[in-house]
């Protein structure tokens, strides 16, 4: 498939796209390329191959809805400035 100058202009006004009338022709290569690519693509054989269905069929891993401190305060408040018992220590900001 090869597309014309008047199906270009098309295009880009369904895309509300500006396109100015010296940019026309480079922008029909690169569409008449894209389209070249994807008639390649569907020259490839795929009998026998399953289609993707992405990840919403896959059972998610579970766990114990509990709430916890993580169990390692000093991992977490390692980087803190600064620090009083397991508590990040930040200045007042409210007088």
């Amino acid at each position: 498939m090869s597309l014309d100058h008047a199906t270009v202009r098309r295009i880009a006004s369904l895309a509300r796209i500006r396109v100015e009338e010296h940019e026309v022709e480079n922008l029909r290569n690169e569409l008449n390329g894209i389209l070249g690519w994807i008639e390649q693509l569907n020259e490839v054989d795929v009998t026998g191959i399953a289609p993707l269905t992405g990840a919403a069929t896959m059972a998610l891993a579970m766990r114990e809805d509990v709430v916890t401190d993580g169990g390692y305060p000093d991992k977490i408040l390692s980087n803190a400035p600064e620090r009083i018992g397991n508590f990040y220590a930040v200045p007042k900001v409210v007088e």
